[in-house]
């Protein structure tokens, strides 16, 4: 007997993960407004700069978790049946299917409030939310 593994054809399941995925462990899911502000950021980069969603969400400039020595860097292996997870899954359906707002203001670009980049020191942020600042 021989078994033959099928995969799911749906290719837009792969972005929405792996957008889910970056934002819990960007954000450890502390609130609902902070991961709907991070998905908006997202679709704003993207729409802001040209690039599709994939590139955005991959950059490492962007979002420090994908460096492998960022402590939350192991975040992003989630179990997908963690709550956190599962609500950074929804509010990513949203996102892609166009019924989240802009939640964020237009930002494009954001740290952690304990860290400051020295891009950020030439600007105003725009909204602080669960520790993170927003800027355009």
């Amino acid at each position: 007997m021989q078994l033959t593994l099928i995969k799911n054809p749906d290719e837009t399941k792969l972005l929405e993960y792996k957008i889910a995925r970056i934002l819990y462990a960007q954000t450890h899911a502390q609130s609902l407004r902070l991961v709907e502000m991070m998905a908006s950021l997202v679709a704003n980069n993207a729409r802001v700069t040209g690039r599709d969603l994939y590139d955005v969400i991959s950059d490492v400039n962007l979002f420090d978790v994908l460096r492998p020595e960022s402590p939350d860097n192991k975040l992003i292996s989630v179990d997908v049946i963690n709550c956190g997870f599962q609500m950074c899954l929804r509010v990513v359906h949203r996102m892609l299917n166009g019924t989240l707002g802009d939640m964020c203001y237009g930002a494009t670009c954001f740290h952690r409030s304990d860290v400051i980049p020295s891009w950020a020191t030439a600007r105003g942020y725009i909204a602080d939310i669960d520790g993170f600042l927003f800027y355009l």
